[in-house]
């Protein structure tokens, strides 16, 4: 037996902004509000399938400091990367410079409140 990955939680500034954003980005739509600042967004089938929900959770308490250890990486589904990165640029995303080496196979960006997340070359098969 092994576990599987089954929610990414993001704690920010407006879950409503970065639940648009995101699902925008990986095609989810909203599946739960728990509670007061709580949205849960995912892939249409809900949860438990073969992709992870993200939980995005309000919170005023964000720390400035190093970068986060964990972030997103997403792979175009429909369309070559250039293509990909125009619409992500298009949904809010913005550019950022970590130090990746100027011929990275991949693209860093962040999200509207500046969550890191990574868009690769290699397309995949939609789910």
């Amino acid at each position: 037996m092994a576990c599987r990955i089954s929610e990414i939680v993001l704690k920010c500034h407006d879950p409503e902004a970065l639940a648009r954003f995101w699902c925008e980005v990986l095609d989810f739509v909203e599946l739960e509000r728990e509670a007061e600042g709580c949205i849960e967004i995912g892939p249409r089938e809900g949860f438990g399938g073969p992709q992870p929900t993200i939980f995005l959770i309000r919170t005023d308490d964000l720390r400035d400091g190093p970068p986060a250890r964990l972030h997103i990486d997403v792979n175009p589904t429909d369309r070559d990367q250039d293509a990909e990165l125009e619409r992500l640029l298009a949904a809010g995303a913005k550019l950022v410079d970590i130090g990746q080496p100027a011929d990275a196979s991949w693209h860093v960006l962040a999200d509207p409140e500046g969550n890191e997340f990574c868009l690769l070359r290699t397309r995949l098969a939609p789910l």
